[in-house]
């Protein structure tokens, strides 16, 4: 007799947001229409023609940590130090006795993305190299007196990879790792993979998602020159308006959402509460950005999920806020569910907390993930008038009852690389 098919559930939340330090708080915050985003006041930002992001105020690693592992915040970034922040949210929130789990078998999965330098971590060595003079280097300076001034361990705080190596360590987690960089898709697409792995029998307990910190000097200024970013500096919680025909760019933000994510028989034996169950999973590519790539890894993961368009509750959306990337999701959207009656409903975080990179997706996705445990769906932020480009009908105003059990989380890149999820309610 064959063994019964494995289950992929989600028993435990992680969230360090704008709006929101663990899932309690954050799904306060959206429920009250609370935005996250505001001046910055991590550097002086008045020089920029952008002064406005999803910020994360008053967070220190060193309250997730035990005493006797602070010293290694040494040698993270904040973008580390909040993935590791965000995996012991999750496990608390999944109340997990980690004494009982077989480190063998329990995987680290996550989305990273470019890691900007601090600018303490190289001032000292540029300005010798430089001597103080900008826009020159002197090369020979440089390799003689700067380096020997950069501190040994500096590259260490910045590789793409020590997300998951810092989680791992920290928790005695010997199963499948890996680490994704593939920006704002980057999560979900390590999302896919540890529901993939635990499938076929090889983990039985993941932490997985994804974190990045996009509020830097060196970050600002590349995006300010090459991004399409809002500048709504005098109103910043009206800046992230997704599908909204008034948007005028994305707005940066920092953050982390990890979750639990075990086998359906693994939860059960240590009594775990469930929110969710993942049902399905596809991915694809659309060169182009035309919408028909992002429609191709909605359909591949409706069909593993053995479900039709119509039986989805809402859709949450990338969002970008930009007028081309919100226009081409919506075809890609549209084109699924366009027929439906009545119609899927969109709802896109990034209204709230602006654009995660990296961290995006599963951040997002949490919003649903609760929302399936109340019962209630946030709205979409600053969605006031409709565009013609944009052929969906997204949640505002208020919430609204969840009617239907499934939800699909999308995300992708703006080269085109596209993911979607599909996630059950568990009853």
């Amino acid at each position: 007799m064959s063994a019964s098919p494995r289950r992929a559930v989600i028993t435990g939340i992680g969230i360090i947001s704008p709006i929101g330090l663990d899932a309690a708080s954050y799904w306060r915050s959206l429920l009250e229409g609370r935005s996250g985003i505001r001046p910055i006041q991590a550097f002086d930002a008045s020089g920029l023609p952008v002064r406005i992001a999803g910020e994360i105020p008053h967070f220190n690693a060193k309250d997730y940590l035990e005493k006797e592992q602070r010293k290694s915040l040494r040698v993270m970034a904040r973008t580390i130090q909040l993935a590791v922040a965000g995996a012991q949210r999750a496990l608390d929130d999944g109340k997990v006795d980690k004494s009982k789990l077989d480190p063998t078998r329990f995987g680290v999965e996550f989305g990273a993305g470019l890691i900007a330098t601090e600018l303490n971590d190289l001032i000292e060595a540029a300005c010798v190299s430089a001597n103080c003079q900008p826009g020159r280097v002197d090369l020979e300076k440089w390799g003689e007196q700067g380096i020997p001034l950069i501190q040994p361990l500096w590259m260490l705080k910045y590789l793409p990879n020590m997300l998951a190596c810092h989680i791992s360590i920290l928790h005695d987690a010997r199963g499948p790792n890996n680490s994704i960089t593939e920006s704002d898709v980057a999560s979900l697409l390590a999302l896919g993979e540890a529901y993939r792995i635990l499938l076929r029998d090889q983990a039985d307990f993941f932490l997985v998602g994804g974190a990045e910190s996009k509020i830097n000097p060196l970050s600002m200024v590349r995006q300010c020159l090459f991004e399409c970013l809002s500048r709504r500096n005098d109103e910043p919680t009206r800046a992230c308006r997704p599908f909204d025909r008034g948007r005028d760019g994305l707005v940066l933000g920092e953050g982390a959402g990890v979750f639990v994510v075990e086998d359906l028989e693994h939860a059960r034996r240590r009594g775990a509460h469930i929110y969710a169950e993942i049902v399905g999973f596809g991915a694809a590519f659309d060169p182009g950005m035309r919408g028909d790539g992002l429609a191709r890894a909605i359909r591949a993961a409706l069909t593993e999920a053995g479900i039709e368009p119509h039986e989805v509750d809402h859709i949450n959306a990338l969002g970008l806020s930009t007028p081309e990337s919100d226009a081409w999701e919506a075809r890609g959207l549209h084109e699924i569910f366009g027929d439906c009656s009545p119609p899927v409903p969109v709802f896109a975080a990034k209204s709230y907390i602006g654009n995660l990179g990296a961290g995006g997706s599963t951040t997002e996705l949490a919003a649903s993930v609760l929302a399936m445990s109340k019962g209630l769906v946030p709205p979409t932020l600053n969605y006031e008038q409709a565009d013609p480009d944009c052929p969906v009908v997204v949640l505002s105003q208020q919430p609204r009852p969840m009617t239907r059990p499934y939800v699909v989380k999308v995300s992708f890149t703006q080269m085109g690389q596209c993911a979607a999820m599909v996630v059950r309610q568990w009853n």
